[in-house]
């Protein structure tokens, strides 16, 4: 019996789509590697890639970026016509549309694993007609195998993996934020993996704050992407700007000479890549943010930073029918895309209507959904009093660490647009604020008893 069926019934573009996907999907590539054939393709030239990509990826067990592919096309096809095409074809593998990523794997997984599985079934029925019957253990094998393509490693293993790595004191490998006081008390910053939350109400300065700390990954030669949904790109390129340059953004354009010669400076030493993403708000996934991280892997820029600003803006895969778990599902989704993908992700959320007047933004004070604080690794916030705002200050907490010490506040932060300074030598324990919280509500009740008292005596 035939057992070989082709991926044509699904068309030219699913084809594509898969390709594409096996490129810049490591995990799925992983996936289905073993089992994909050339023959499923009906496309000649698809089966070549196919096949170089498989080639690759048995001698250096991860798939080649489209960047390797079409270097092997130049080395390996001699042909020049043949090449010309297949390196066409890889330019629309790699800018095929992404949408339904999710349906163009299972719809593959599930196919390979048919294809199986009727490999299984033809073995058993020559098993059969053969009267071997010593081979039902092998049979019984084939078929546990078959039914396990496509099955994802989960994150298990043995306590006692790797215990030199384990012990190493930069085990975690941080990306400092480029506060030092913070980064200290953060033992070296967020590693990847981690996430944080920089928490403020509206216009007090999560885009700087965010800004600052993709700029400090930049300069120390890590790969930034830098999303966001309301700014213009123009006003982040300012912030970046002065933060190379230490020239306040007012004065950038009466000093655009002597700013060209600083950031072309900048640009000159560094061989990494920071790229502003203008994202549309309130209909970007964190699933199509997933796949366009992994189209830049696959073009061999290995993002080591991501910050969404802000990830309110980003809506969930499905809806839940509850805006808290909705919120809360697509934090998770974050921290799910950062581990999988092994990069340190920062966020900013906005603050409830009581953040606008607190004098500290608490983890409390988050507005929307509670499951937001709960993800975050690290949670740090920003407020400003109208004093605050006219001095261009503002205070700065750690209300929340995984990681190291929390509930620390820097009060007069110098932080006017760009321009970010932090005295992390001037500080007052959180603790202690909530203490003084605390002991006042406790006269609140207090006085509350007394007054109950009092009516009821003179009820009487």
């Amino acid at each position: 019996m035939s057992i070989t069926k082709k991926f044509d019934y699904l068309g030219t573009t699913f084809q594509q789509q898969l390709l594409n996907q096996i490129i810049v999907d490591k995990d799925f590539s992983r996936s289905i590697i073993d089992v994909i054939e050339t023959d499923y393709f009906d496309n000649k030239y698809f089966k070549i890639i196919t096949q170089m990509i498989k080639e690759y990826y048995l001698k250096y067990e991860h798939t080649p970026n489209f960047e390797t592919l079409k270097q092997l096309t130049k080395s390996e096809i001699q042909q020049e016509m043949a090449s010309k095409i297949i390196i066409d074809t890889l330019t629309k593998i790699k800018d095929v549309s992404i949408e339904g990523a999710e349906f163009v794997q299972e719809k593959a997984m599930k196919f390979c694993k048919q294809q199986e599985l009727q490999k299984v079934m033809h073995t058993a029925q020559k098993i059969i007609d053969d009267g071997e019957f010593e081979n039902y253990d092998t049979l019984e094998r084939l078929v546990r195998e078959a039914l396990l393509v496509g099955e994802r490693e989960d994150n298990m293993s043995d306590v006692f993996y790797n215990l030199d790595e384990v012990l190493n004191e930069d085990y975690r490998h941080p990306v400092p934020m480029g506060i030092p006081g913070i980064d200290r008390l953060l033992k070296g910053g967020l590693a990847k993996g981690e996430i944080g939350v920089v928490l403020a109400p509206t216009g007090v300065g999560k885009s700087t704050l965010l800004t600052k700390i993709a700029n400090h990954a930049f300069n120390i030669g890590k790969n930034v992407l830098q999303g966001f949904f309301e700014d213009n790109p123009k006003i982040i390129q300012r912030k970046h700007i002065t933060l190379w340059t230490k020239i306040h953004p007012d004065d950038l354009s009466d000093r655009k000479e002597e700013v060209m010669v600083k950031v072309q400076e900048v640009r000159d030493t560094m061989e990494n890549k920071l790229i502003l993403k203008k994202l549309p708000s309130d209909t970007v996934t964190m699933g199509q943010i997933k796949n366009q991280v992994r189209k830049m892997i696959a073009e061999g820029v290995n993002i080591d930073v991501i910050l969404l600003d802000y990830i309110d803006c980003v809506v969930p895969e499905r809806n839940l029918g509850d805006e808290w778990k909705s919120e809360g599902s697509v934090m998770r989704a974050f921290e799910a895309m950062c581990h999988e993908l092994d990069i340190v992700g920062w966020t900013a959320t906005q603050g409830n209507r009581s953040s606008i007047s607190s004098d500290v933004v608490t983890t409390d004070q988050m507005g929307g959904s509670i499951k937001k604080a709960q993800v975050g690794h690290v949670i740090i916030s920003v407020a400003k009093s109208l004093q605050q705002k006219e001095m261009k200050l503002a205070t700065i907490a750690i209300t929340k660490s995984r990681i190291g010490d929390d509930g620390i506040v820097f009060e007069n932060c110098k932080f006017d647009n760009g321009m970010l300074e932090i005295d992390t030598e001037s500080s007052v324990t959180f603790l202690g604020l909530e203490d003084n919280k605390e002991e006042k509500n406790r006269q609140r009740v207090k006085e509350l008893l007394e007054k109950k008292k009092l009516k009821q005596k003179n009820s009487q």
